[in-house]
């Protein structure tokens, strides 16, 4: 068989200004049958349509929050910190992989960039800005592999598909979360309070994107294994 080349989107710290990666995403990776690469933090166009063309598929990591000027807003004091470098680069990398139609799989971050990037707004600061009848604890503290809380999987839509079940446990680790859906985005799992939890781009082969995080629970989780399963085999070069 042969091992798809998974480009992973780097993390960046400003303190230190470095590039960095949690061993997680990549042993995940590795474990079902690709070959992870952390890929150069870049803003070059050119750069970033040889990465798009170059490898098999792409898994976009958890991190930063999202400038709000890319939805559409000011950002209020409850939003975190941004890497504009980081946004502009995985805007143009999204835009390529939608084109060439490459599987992309987004963890937190993930899914909310790509909700954005398709047209979508982001709640700043759940705690702040979120009225909800039911508490749901999505920034939980540690160990990240144990369950917060449960989600809702719909019917019919490709999480189903791999999960093969109504309903899971999964760990929350986020203080932002989809405010607004956009048209082309379908909504596939949902919590108890009504936030999105999992979206997938409609007439695309894989670009999945879920809330929770599935690499701190992989070696516990038979969930978390199937969804990176899936990821790496929907990767898998055809020729």
């Amino acid at each position: 068989m042969n091992k798809p080349m998974i480009g992973v989107l780097p993390l960046y710290d400003s303190g230190k200004e470095s590039y960095w990666m949690l061993p997680a995403y990549m042993k995940a990776i590795e474990n079902e049958g690709g070959i992870p690469v952390m890929l150069p933090l870049t803003t070059d166009e050119d750069i970033i349509a040889a990465l798009a063309g170059k490898f098999d598929g792409f898994l976009f990591t958890g991190g930063h929050d999202i400038n709000p000027v890319l939805y559409g807003e000011k950002a209020e004091a409850v939003c975190g910190e941004w890497c504009d470098e980081r946004d502009r680069m995985e805007k143009l990398l999204f835009d390529q992989i939608v084109e060439l139609d490459k599987p992309a799989f987004g963890i937190c971050r993930g899914l909310q960039l790509f909700n954005v990037l398709c047209g979508g707004t982001l709640y700043q600061d759940i705690p702040s800005q979120m009225n909800a009848d039911i508490t749901v604890s999505h920034k939980q503290k540690p160990p990240y592999a144990e369950p917060a809380h449960s989600v809702h999987i719909h019917t019919g839509t490709l999480l189903h598909h791999i999960l093969q079940t109504d309903q899971i446990d999964v760990n929350s680790y986020h203080h932002q979360g989809i405010k607004a859906l956009p048209a082309g985005l379908t909504a596939a799992a949902a919590a108890e309070d009504g936030m999105v939890e999992a979206v997938s781009l409609q007439d695309k082969r894989f670009i999945l994107a879920v809330q929770w995080h599935p690499e701190f629970s992989y070696g516990a989780d038979s969930n978390s294994r199937k969804l990176f399963s899936a990821f790496v085999n929907a990767c898998i070069p055809t020729n």
